[in-house]
């Protein structure tokens, strides 16, 4: 069955919680053993002490190390992306440094793609150089040569241990190559030293791209956008392979930095209508883009489904290889500063002016002095984020009142 089709019911027992339709919260700390014998093995498979038997199934202890709704969801999300196994946090940012402290070490290099979301900066520049980890930055639009010319030129192939990538770049729309970036790592590993690519996928959700089919060893997302997309939850969530999820796991317990039940049962209810909810956005967004790329007072709009082969071939390969979707984030220059930016985003009335995006209602918000307020003046006019520009999340309400809305400010402009 597609995922969608199994998010209703996959991974659930209703037989085991009264003949509940729906997964219960299962709101406790610890779990009753049968037996001594039980609890002994139980912990055995927890620790590693042993592997696990071929019709064993691991056994609940605690909520720390695991819980109904936790596991649940996990099993459903690991579907989409067709992931062996999913980590779910309880924040976005607890997921991408959990991530980046089991991986990395001190005297290691995390390359890492820009512009990239401020609180993975943040932690990358002034979290992990405290533990002697270094890190430098490419450009999105970096080709995969130009990046691996880049750690030639700068010395860092011995020490590199991590490839940290966000793409569709948030707020430019820019896009990285991740097979090309899987070659980069493969030619820097060494048989006692493994390269990871690890790729932000919150942009594009899991329905619109699947980092695991082009080279990448764990996907992180924002759990919050997407995934949740009622602006109700915060939640973070890893996904690949056994090995790397289990390593996650293993550091997860602890930090303690799991998802709780409530944060689990949350999700498993926003899994059920997360393509529903994803198609209605990207129609809409549809939309919207032509109807801002048409309007007198836009100068450009940053929309994946306007690349172009002729116009920009690089890019347009790299969408059409890696994407199915041109998304539900567009980004636009309007004409003006950032006067004229405050002035339209203060004169919307449906589209709402907060950070964040995927949830069901649009949101709008100005990068330049708000999301990416910390990125410096010079990076910010490389990567386009100027005071003219706006991000728009578009929600599911129907278009033509988006529209509607967007025009009536536009024309307060």
């Amino acid at each position: 069955m597609r995922p969608e089709s199994l998010m209703m019911s996959y991974g659930y027992k209703p037989e085991l919680s009264e003949g509940a339709l729906k997964c219960p919260i299962f709101q406790t700390s610890t779990f009753v053993f049968k037996s001594a014998e039980e609890g002994k093995g139980f912990f055995e498979l927890a620790y590693g002490l042993r592997e696990k038997e071929a019709t064993e199934e691991m056994g609940l202890i605690y909520s720390r190390l695991n819980n109904p709704d936790l596991e649940i969801l996990e099993n459903r999300l690991s579907l989409w992306d067709e992931a062996d196994d999913c980590a779910v946090f309880e924040s976005g940012m607890s997921a991408i440094s959990t991530v980046m402290l089991e991986f990395l070490e001190p005297g290691d290099y995390i390359l890492y793609s820009n512009p990239l979301y401020g609180g993975t900066y943040h932690f990358v520049k002034n979290v992990l150089t405290k533990y002697g980890i270094k890190s430098l930055g490419f450009h999105a639009f970096e080709s995969p040569e130009n990046i691996e010319k880049y750690i030639e030129e700068q010395g860092i192939g011995e020490k590199l241990k991590m490839i940290y990538v966000e793409t569709p770049a948030n707020p430019t729309n820019a896009l990285v190559d991740l097979e090309g970036c899987r070659r980069v790592a493969d030619k820097y590993s060494t048989p006692d030293k493994k390269v990871y690519l690890a790729v932000d996928n919150t942009y594009m959700g899991p329905l619109w791209q699947h980092p695991l089919k082009h080279g990448a060893d764990l996907i992180v997302y924002s759990a919050t956008k997407y995934i949740g997309g009622h602006s109700d939850v915060i939640a973070g969530a890893v996904l690949g392979n056994m090995e790397v999820i289990k390593r996650v796991k293993t550091l997860r317990t602890f930090l303690g930095n799991m998802a709780g039940p409530w944060t689990g049962w949350l999700l498993m209810r926003s899994l059920e209508t997360l393509k529903v909810r994803m198609d209605q956005q990207a129609k809409n967004a549809e939309q919207i883009a032509h109807y801002l790329n048409n309007h007198p007072k836009v100068n450009k709009v940053h929309y994946l489904g306007f690349l172009s082969e002729k116009e920009d071939p690089r890019n347009y390969e790299v969408f059409k290889r890696q994407l199915s979707s041109a998304g539900a984030m567009i980004s636009f220059d309007l004409v003006g500063g950032e006067k004229e930016s405050f002035r339209f985003l203060n004169a919307l009335k449906l589209a709402k002016l907060a950070v964040s995006l995927g949830s069901t209602e649009s949101l709008v918000e100005h990068p330049s002095s708000m999301t990416h307020s910390d990125v410096s003046p010079e990076d910010k006019a490389l990567y386009g984020i100027t005071d003219s520009l706006v991000r728009f999340s578009v929600g599911v309400e129907h278009y033509e009142d988006l529209i509607a809305d967007i025009e009536q400010a536009l024309a307060l402009v």
